[in-house]
């Protein structure tokens, strides 16, 4: 991918190259009413471009920063969930081993496991 990239970047700045070589004459500018500007129309080009790559940029960063806090937020989220299952499993636990005290004896009266204790007990 990063070859791909390579050969767009440099694709698109040989053609400014080869429009600026060819376009040197000067063009005016009309900033705001009364303000004009005059330029080589490469010179204007190549600043038109540098300014749309900056804010290209600019609005990438801005991108980036809202996923780095969109996905901050989610993992608070499983976080908080996480440390509810483990307080239910936890829960769980508890009950399981109250319910273990309050099935009948394992033992028969010589001491020795049943087959339906055991079967209990597991």
């Amino acid at each position: 991918m990063r070859q791909v990239n390579f050969v767009v970047i440099f694709v698109i700045c040989l053609a400014l190259v080869l429009f600026g070589i060819e376009n040197t004459d000067p063009a005016v500018i009309h900033i705001v009413r009364g303000i004009d500007l005059q330029a080589p129309l490469c010179v204007e080009l190549i600043v038109a471009m540098g300014l749309g790559a900056v804010l290209a940029w600019v609005f990438s960063v801005w991108i980036q920063v809202q996923n780095y806090f969109a996905k901050n937020q989610e993992v608070q989220q499983r976080d908080t969930r996480i440390q509810e299952l483990e307080q239910n499993i936890e829960r769980y636990r508890v009950e399981l081993e109250e319910q273990k005290l309050m099935l009948p004896a394992a033992n028969n009266s010589n001491g020795e496991e049943t087959e339906s204790s055991k079967a209990y007990a597991s």
